[in-house]
């Protein structure tokens, strides 16, 4: 009985180290807005859209921004703007969204 329970713990702490590295990196919106690729239309520096019909998205209001990758990844937002977004947002979680948008918020516009 307490070899069972020893690796019952054993494989806890196991599943805790693993996991800590992902937490840590869905909560850093740096890093995601990298790695998501919002770069790529939204610019760098999040207020260089490579098109100007691509909105800067850079200090934003936190609320908004995520209010709006939720709309476009249901569906409810659905615009000839919101396709491509659409086909990135099913990678994105909600715990990510939120770093996102509060990464978002700190940027100057």
């Amino acid at each position: 009985m307490k070899q069972t329970n020893f690796k019952s713990v054993i494989t806890a702490a196991a599943l805790l180290v693993v996991a800590s590295p992902i937490t840590a990196m869905a909560a850093d919106g740096a890093t995601l807005y990298k790695t998501k690729t919002c770069t790529a239309c939204h610019g760098k520096d999040a207020k260089t859209p490579i098109m100007p019909t691509y909105p800067k998205i850079a200090g934003q209001n936190s609320a908004y921004t995520l209010q709006q990758m939720k709309d476009i990844k249901s569906g409810a937002r659905n615009n000839g703007l919101t396709s491509a977004m659409k086909g990135v947002m099913h990678l994105v979680s909600d715990e990510e969204m939120k770093a996102l948008s509060d990464y978002l918020a700190t940027l100057a516009p």
